[in-house]
């Protein structure tokens, strides 16, 4: 199904939504359209909608089964009021969002659906899940210009870190078991990233609930769904292996020039497996196991 403004989706209403976990993926560009939907697809998301201009084509098989929603624009606060606009169809339902050519990693999730994990962290009383979003980027910028390879795929080992996240509100204290937290080439290349854009995490999955709004920083209006653990023990993290800043880095002017290699030392292979991630601790298992 076509729909031609999210305005209209919204107006079908729960015909589109009648089950959760969905997936809703925003496509900014031409770049891993197709294996970003098949990603998440197969892990498991019962219905996975795709936001997208028309002059961007989808894969016929995907057409048949991937709701499309003509967004012309997704760099802007457009995808924040779908999400919020989403929130809103599926009330007491897990919702996830991303960007294309980025894909979800959880733990275990080569033998485990994203709905067995779902169904474990709402058991743990939690609402909304934490990601880190991990940056992936092509090994040789000359044979891949545009920053993306699947195959060649790197990301970084270390130089993760973080910091509190201090509440304005109330004189500047750190917010309760919330944290911001930076790395990756967002970290390595800040000069070419805005202060408020530096950041890696990312509250990608939530249950929908009354009046729920998604923030510009990719946190919610509620604040204990920004959070990374409930108050007795660790909670599940994901994360979102992304090119998204990699292709950005490369398209933008005032960087594409000044970044001629994204490896250094602490460069690895991606091994598109969850194992890797966990060894790394870009991401917690909490109690499951």
């Amino acid at each position: 199904m076509t729909y031609d403004s999210l305005n209209q989706l919204i107006r079908a209403g729960k015909s589109e939504f009648a089950k959760g976990p969905i997936a809703l993926i925003f496509v900014e560009d031409d770049v891993e359209i197709d294996s970003t939907i098949r990603h998440h697809l197969d892990l498991g998301f019962l219905k996975v909608v795709v936001f997208m201009p028309d002059a961007f084509e989808l894969a016929e098989d995907l057409a048949e089964i991937c709701p499309r929603v003509r967004m012309d624009n997704t760099r802007s606060d457009q995808v924040m009021q779908a999400v919020s606009a989403v929130n809103d169809l599926m009330i007491g339902q897990w919702v996830y969002y991303c960007f294309n050519a980025e894909y979800l990693f959880f733990p275990f999730c080569e033998t485990r659906t994203v709905g067995e994990m779902l169904t474990f962290h709402t058991e743990e009383r939690r609402d909304a899940m934490l990601t880190y979003v991990v940056d992936l980027y092509a090994p040789n910028l000359e044979e891949t210009p545009n920053a993306v390879s699947l195959e060649k795929a790197q990301l970084d080992r270390s130089g993760y870190y973080a910091l509190a996240r201090n509440d304005p509100d109330n004189h500047n204290h750190p917010k309760e078991r919330q944290l911001n937290f930076f790395g990756g080439l967002r970290w390595r290349f800040e000069e070419h990233i805005p202060t408020d854009k530096r950041k890696i995490d990312r509250i990608s999955f939530f249950r929908a609930q009354p009046d729920l709004k998604l923030r510009e920083d990719f946190t919610f209006s509620d604040e204990e769904y920004n959070t990374y653990a409930c108050p007795w023990h660790n909670n599940l993290t994901a994360a979102v292996c992304s090119f998204r800043t990699a292709k950005a880095l490369k398209s933008n002017p005032g960087s594409t020039f000044e970044v001629r290699d994204y490896r250094w030392h602490n460069s690895v292979p991606f091994e598109w497996h969850s194992r890797q991630l966990l060894d790394l601790g870009l991401m917690e298992p909490g109690q499951w196991f």
